[in-house]
């Protein structure tokens, strides 16, 4: 659904209006954690993100070929991680349509938690972030599961981004009912948890 900026307006005063809301102070979310400042979606991003105010950490999650929820902004992870650089998964480069876009590279739902863990976390952009690169080579690629641990050790929410849901459900990978089953094992499952679910495709939501 599009939203003009004229009707957005209107109804951002409209809340502005309503008193119950108008004296709610809004909400801090970490989009990727602290990108700008440490590679996204590594835990010293989370961590730098709630160390500066953050009520909320946005991982994005993809899925593991053994069927382990892990926090990447994408599937595609050579832009993210030393993956490129590895000999030894040389043969794991390859070509996949995913949402009507063909993309080459390494893929996370081809390689075991165990295999990913071996690879190092870094800055997407290093151009454009300079300071965030200096990080590159610390950090490995987190679970979804340690992301709720320290959400939980810095009691701030977490706003999770289910990434090509229909990708990976025809790869036999659903990505829906694994993030239901994590939220349920961490007691994050019910109407007042500190939990925001996003993704761009609706029926996973539903």
């Amino acid at each position: 659904m599009q939203i003009t900026r004229r009707a957005f307006a209107a109804t951002s005063l409209a809340l502005m209006a309503t008193p119950s809301l108008a004296q709610t102070r809004p909400i801090v979310i970490a989009h990727r954690g602290a990108s700008g400042e440490r590679p996204e979606h590594t835990l010293l991003a989370y961590q730098r993100a709630i160390d500066q105010g953050a009520d909320f950490i946005e991982p994005d999650l993809v899925v593991t070929r053994d069927g382990h929820l892990v926090v990447r902004h994408e599937n595609e992870i050579s832009g993210t991680t030393d993956v490129a650089g590895r000999a030894e998964f040389t043969g794991r480069r390859t070509t996949k349509l995913i949402d009507g876009e063909t993309l080459e590279g390494w893929f996370a739902e081809d390689f075991t938690l165990a295999e990913l863990k071996t690879l190092r976390a870094r800055e997407r952009l290093p151009q454009l972030r300079p300071d965030s690169a200096k990080f590159d080579g610390r950090e490995a690629i987190p679970t979804f599961q340690e992301v709720l641990d320290l959400t939980r050790a810095r009691k701030v929410g977490v706003y999770p981004e289910m990434k090509h849901p229909s990708f990976l459900a025809q790869a036999g990978l659903p990505i829906d009912g694994r993030l239901a089953e994590a939220l349920k094992a961490n007691g994050l499952d019910s109407a007042t948890a500190p939990v925001f679910v996003q993704c761009f495709e609706a029926e996973p939501l539903r």
